[in-house]
């Protein structure tokens, strides 16, 4: 029996997914791809006008799944600081959970796609950096951190500390665990 169109669409993802969770970090080709799914290259492209927008699919399970507990965290947790902590923490689950993701994330898995999805990326990053910064402010407005302190540049260096952890994470050929360390670092980044 054949898989509805919504469920091969699926299937499709998890297996560029699970295709970049190699720690060669080969490039996934749609003739890899499709020979994984053991269909035509042109089966693909029943479901996806292109492979950016597969690609675009993958960005979008991503933001879904950081966000919606972003958002869950803010509305459950009344102090800022430990929204900030709850935060940083789940952006490096989900890369602990998610390898193949985790190289999106960064961009690597994006060399020689389409320009816009490394911009879509980058708006990813500049969302969480936004998300932090909200947060921070909160602390800042309750008392747990300095009034003059300048959230901008406190949610900027936890955003890069995010995405340095799930670099070290893929470039290490995902060895180096992005929660290695967390309590401690945690101490220190919250100062």
């Amino acid at each position: 029996m054949a898989a509805k169109p919504g469920e091969r669409k699926l299937q499709i993802l998890q297996t560029i997914a699970e295709m970049l969770e190699d720690p060669a970090g080969e490039k996934v080709t749609t003739a890899l791809l499709a020979a994984k799914l053991d269909v035509s290259e042109a089966a693909l492209y029943r479901h996806f006008a292109s492979k950016a927008q597969m690609y675009e699919g993958l960005i979008e399970f991503i933001e879904n799944g950081i966000f919606s507990v972003m958002n869950q965290i803010s509305v459950d947790e009344e102090s800022g600081l430990r929204q900030v902590e709850l935060m940083v923490a789940t952006t490096l689950r989900f890369a602990q959970k998610n390898r193949g993701l985790t190289r999106v994330l960064i961009g690597d898995a994006l060399v020689f796609e389409n320009p816009r999805l490394l911009v879509r990326i980058n708006q990813l990053h500049d969302r969480i950096e936004a998300t932090l910064k909200q947060a921070l402010r909160i602390a800042v407005t309750q008392g747990r951190l300095p009034a003059e302190r300048d959230v901008s540049a406190h949610a900027a260096i936890l955003a890069n500390y995010v995405i340095g952890r799930w670099h070290r994470f893929v470039k290490s050929g995902f060895k180096s665990d992005p929660l290695d360390q967390w309590p401690q670092q945690w101490a220190l980044l919250q100062r």
